[in-house]
């Protein structure tokens, strides 16, 4: 069953992380192989869920022109989820506890399109060109960082 009470129910949230002054931009590095993509989170309960999860270490897997990988974060789906994104727009899939970077078309897609295997989460949008995570090969190591201020 997938977690969707978890955004519901204000007694299981994690501890949250006290990091910088209260209001500061949160940053974070992705690295996936050679590849690092800036992001800027969004502010969104699963941005909060994934920003306290920090770091987290994994491994990369490919979809079309997407890059996925599992988490150790769980959350709900969030009412905005949605099943398309844009190039930079980096979501979650919470059925599945895994960050998901579209940056092409997938099997999904439809023409001029970011097709998701699911709704998803948006919580972060990148800083960088997420076209660069086409290098990215399944089994890469992944690593989520808080970025250096």
């Amino acid at each position: 069953m997938a977690p969707t009470n978890i955004l519901r129910d204000g007694s299981q949230r994690p501890a949250t992380r006290k990091r910088g002054a209260k209001g500061a931009k949160r940053e974070i590095l992705i690295r996936a192989g050679t590849v690092a993509i800036r992001a800027r989170l969004l502010d969104t309960p699963t941005a909060d869920r994934l920003w306290s999860t920090l770091p987290i270490y994994s491994t990369a897997e490919t979809w079309g022109r997407l890059v996925h990988f599992e988490t150790p974060a769980e959350t709900g789906r969030e009412p905005g989820a949605t099943w398309t994104v844009s190039a930079g727009e980096i979501a979650f899939w919470a059925e599945e506890d895994r960050v998901v970077v579209g940056f092409g078309a997938t099997p999904l897609s439809r023409p001029g399109e970011i097709r998701l295997q699911a709704p998803c989460n948006v919580w972060a949008l990148a800083l960088d060109d997420v076209a660069a995570l086409a290098s990215v090969r399944p089994g890469e190591r992944v690593a989520v960082l808080e970025a250096d201020s």
